[in-house]
């Protein structure tokens, strides 16, 4: 049952993950486009350095990071009066009533917590790539919309958001595609971080002895795993339709090449 349940947290991690990373990368790219200096160079610095540094390594680095980051505010608030440091040679060590998840925490907590520091990692990662991708669509956009619409009378920021965002998307659409489909085949690094996902359960299940469990059947792993091909296989041919009938709805009444096609099919 944990086997089954384990697609589970790999579909919620999905859904909660896409739209984390798109409004990290909404965020980024109005950034990036800022007239404002420091937040401009901060927005591409976030670009840049994530897409930059190989994704394992921020997979890694980020759960870790912010976990010590906040039980290191939580130490100061709750435990003034600690004398001893907080490094000790390669140890962090934090009071008791600081530690997050609590020690005396159910075992749900520990996982739920996990959970989302890694969903965490994954925003922060995919959405550096999707600010990159955002950032382009924005400027794709004509700039004979944005006069027209300064002609009318629209300020900077009603012209954003009634005519730049709202045209952006059948721009950004093809390489927002590519990152959902990437990050699909980027939950497997969920094993890396601690999460009992399917590749989890599938090497622990298959496996005739396990650290854990020893089971009277051979070596099975290579059959849990044919599994989990058919499912990421599915899940993308699936993503593949869906995102197919989007770009033709977003295509609609634009000057792309698949308006044109809209535009002239009933000709």
């Amino acid at each position: 049952m944990a086997f089954y349940g384990s697609f589970g947290v790999v579909m919620v991690l999905l859904l909660i993950t896409a739209p984390a990373a798109l409004a990290f990368g909404f965020g980024g790219a109005m950034a990036a486009r800022s007239p404002f200096l420091p937040l401009r160079l901060i927005g591409k610095a976030y670009s840049a350095m994530v897409r930059g540094i190989p994704d394992i390594a921020f997979f890694l680095f980020v759960p870790f990071a912010m976990d010590q980051g906040l039980e290191w505010l939580r130490h100061h608030a709750r435990c003034p009066d600690w004398d001893a440091p907080i490094r000790q040679g390669n140890d962090f060590v934090v009071c008791a009533a600081a530690k997050l998840p609590l020690s005396s925490s159910p075992q749900w907590v520990h996982e739920t917590y996990g959970f989302f520091m890694a969903v965490f990692a994954f925003a922060v990662v995919f959405g550096a790539f999707a600010a990159n991708v955002l950032y382009g669509a924005m400027r794709a956009v004509p700039r004979a919309q944005m006069e027209t619409a300064e002609a009318y009378g629209m300020s900077d920021r009603q012209a954003f958001w009634r005519i730049l965002v709202p045209q952006m998307w059948i721009y950004a659409l093809p390489g927002l595609s590519n990152l959902w489909m990437i990050l699909i085949k980027a939950t497997p690094l969920l094993f890396l971080l601690g999460v009992e996902d399917i590749v989890y359960w599938a090497k622990e299940l298959g496996g005739a002895k396990t650290t854990i469990y020893a089971y009277p059947h051979d070596d099975w792993r290579l059959y849990y795993f044919l599994g989990l091909l058919v499912f990421y296989l599915g899940l993308t041919r699936i993503s593949e339709a869906l995102l197919g009938r989007l770009t033709r709805n977003l295509s609609h009444g634009q000057a792309t090449m698949g308006g044109e096609a809209q535009r002239k099919a009933p000709a």
